[in-house]
């Protein structure tokens, strides 16, 4: 009986390909390139460093992104601030603009009320004077003629009249 040889059945191209293997199928040159080779060896990464180089360069584009999240924050910021202090600038605008508008209606008042003076030729200080110089000349009249003449009373009853009619006019 003859005997069976076990093992690797490999023809010449494959035996010759798998002499050329490196790394994960990749070949060697062929004799022509090997003074190539030497001159500059090719240096094919392992699979470990390729994750190391890919998490590197993830690693640095997530950086810059974190450096441009933190400058458009610190903007953001900045653009806060100019919005409150212009918020608070504008308060202070409106509350000056409100005193001088109070302001402004006080003296249109105090205006008005010197206008209507002026146009009876006197002060309000003369004009209570004025009016107490009547009651007074009205009392002393009222007392010295009260019991005589009908007429006279009503006379200085007309004048009390035209008295609290002036300083009706006064008023208004």
């Amino acid at each position: 009986m003859k005997g069976l040889a076990v093992g690797p059945i490999a023809t010449p191209e494959y035996i010759e390909w798998w002499g050329r293997k490196i790394n994960d199928n990749i070949s060697r040159p062929s004799q022509g390139d090997s003074q190539l080779t030497r001159k500059h060896p090719q240096v094919v990464p392992s699979e470990l460093e390729v994750i190391k180089q890919d998490f590197k360069r993830r690693n640095t584009e997530l950086e810059k992104r974190i450096e441009q999240m933190e400058e458009e924050k610190m903007n953001l910021r900045l653009d806060m601030d100019v919005q409150k202090l212009e918020t608070e600038k504008l308060r202070k605008w409106k509350n000056k603009a409100e005193g001088d508008l109070d302001s402004l209606k006080t003296d249109y008042k105090r205006l008005c009320c010197s206008t209507k003076a002026v146009k009876l030729g006197k002060t309000s200080e003369q004009w209570c004077q004025k009016i107490q110089e009547e009651k007074i000349k009205n009392d002393r009249w009222e007392r010295n003629f009260q019991y005589r003449n009908r007429n006279s009373v009503m006379e200085l009853r007309a004048t009390l009249d035209k008295i609290e009619k002036m300083k009706e006019e006064w008023k208004n």
